[in-house]
């Protein structure tokens, strides 16, 4: 096996619990602040999974 690769059991498709602002931010490749938090939290408020949509297929 590859070292490189996550293990098939520490992989999860995020439908196992909700996806909270820092998730959010963190799939955007950037690191949480307040701003991006707040704007993650508005985000999965009004879009709800369609905002995680846009960084997993």
């Amino acid at each position: 096996m590859n070292e490189s690769h996550t293990p098939d059991d520490r992989l999860h498709t995020g439908s196992e619990h909700p996806v909270d602002p820092e998730d959010l931010v963190r799939l955007s490749g950037r690191e949480p602040t307040p701003e991006r938090l707040e704007r993650a939290r508005r985000a999965l408020e009004e879009e709800g999974a369609a905002a995680v949509e846009r960084y997993l297929p």
